[in-house]
């Protein structure tokens, strides 16, 4: 997989023009959802460069993320005469890095995509790393391929019109790149105030959190093995995601990925040592600032089964990502179901249910 550039952008304009230069195009198409088209876009517009660009615009939310979706941009290119020499651009969030990356890399068997991610989430996750995918039969990125973008450009200005639950919800995979990298990194991440946001000093921290990522990628592209790190929190913050979708009360990804956190450091620390002080101190923090998804024990089993279908599962067993320490990881670890019961119940006691 070719390495992508990431550009952590002061100058938009500036970096777009190279990025869009450096990809020779016939066609120029730029992929929005409802709410990116309208805050976003007019910055866009004053851009010469995109002055012949394609807007195709879908629904917004993770409830769009979806086969049908990816039909109709795919429709919509065919429509507008792309081709393998065609260029698209995705700004916003997880949602449109994912399927827009997806969309361009099966058109036509493939053409060239840049990200521009607007979310916290999309600039330190989704949008890096070349994971593209859509959600399928009621399971999170059930469907995708390994397609890194042509360039990704972050510009933090996006973040001052982000809303807090949507600040949050990005900052819980940073939390998540605090975890596996450095007990310094982790310490910083959890003295931030999510309240009073200095935007500068999120700016710094962005750059770190992508640099982990990017370390960890650089390493092992096709995820088969240290690139597991990354899952951390993701076993069952996936399946909270999908039982929320089934029941039609969607939660954002970073929510469930905390909540996922607190479920996996238990584990952490019964299965593999993990510090109960730094457990206690990171719960603490994501109980502040992510309150908590209402979860009873007749749920236990659905969540169980949710969990089987996670993608990084082999032969049927549930696989974990641990850690022994902040920095310290096990890929590859499972459990019993009844030691993953205890653990909702832990998630459950903790988190005031």
């Amino acid at each position: 997989m070719s390495k992508q550039e990431v550009i952590l952008s002061e100058d938009l304009a500036g970096s777009l023009k190279q990025a869009i230069d450096r990809c020779p195009h016939d066609r120029l198409f730029i992929l929005t959802d409802e709410h990116t088209s309208r805050l976003c876009m007019p910055r866009l517009r004053e851009i010469g460069c995109l002055s012949d660009m394609n807007e195709i615009v879908i629904g917004a939310g993770d409830i769009h993320k979806t086969l049908d979706t990816l039909a109709s941009v795919w429709k919509r290119l065919s429509d507008s005469g792309a081709t393998r020499h065609s260029l698209l651009l995705n700004l916003g969030g997880g949602m449109i890095t994912d399927l827009g990356g997806f969309a361009a890399a099966t058109f036509k068997r493939g053409f060239p995509y840049i990200n521009i991610p607007t979310t916290l989430l999309a600039m330190v996750d989704a949008s890096v790393g070349g994971k593209t995918g859509i959600n399928f039969n009621g399971l999170k990125n059930e469907i995708g391929v390994f397609a890194p973008a042509s360039a990704v450009l972050i510009d933090t200005c996006f973040l001052r019109s982000l809303d807090r639950r949507n600040l949050v919800s990005g900052y819980a995979e940073m939390l998540k790149h605090g975890l596996i990298s450095t007990e310094s990194h982790w310490a910083e991440l959890l003295r931030f105030d999510t309240e009073q946001v200095d935007y500068d000093g999120l700016r710094e921290l962005v750059g770190r959190s992508v640099q982990v990522k990017e370390d960890i990628v650089g390493q092992d592209p096709f995820e088969h093995g240290i690139r597991k790190a990354l899952n951390l929190g993701h076993t069952v913050g996936h399946a909270f995601e999908s039982l929320a979708l089934e029941k039609n009360r969607p939660v954002l990804h970073g929510y469930a990925v905390a909540w996922g956190m607190v479920c996996e450091l238990y584990l952490s620390h019964i299965m593999t040592g993990f510090p109960a002080g730094k457990m206690r101190q990171t719960v603490q923090f994501i109980k502040e600032n992510y309150s908590a998804f209402y979860l009873d024990c007749k749920q236990y089993e659905t969540l169980y089964g949710l969990m089987l279908h996670d993608k990084k599962n082999t032969a049927g067993i549930i696989n974990f990502t641990l850690l022994e320490d902040i920095g310290r990881i096990c890929i590859n670890r499972t459990a019993g179901k009844e030691t993953i019961f205890e653990m909702f119940d832990f998630y459950r006691e903790c988190m005031g249910l």
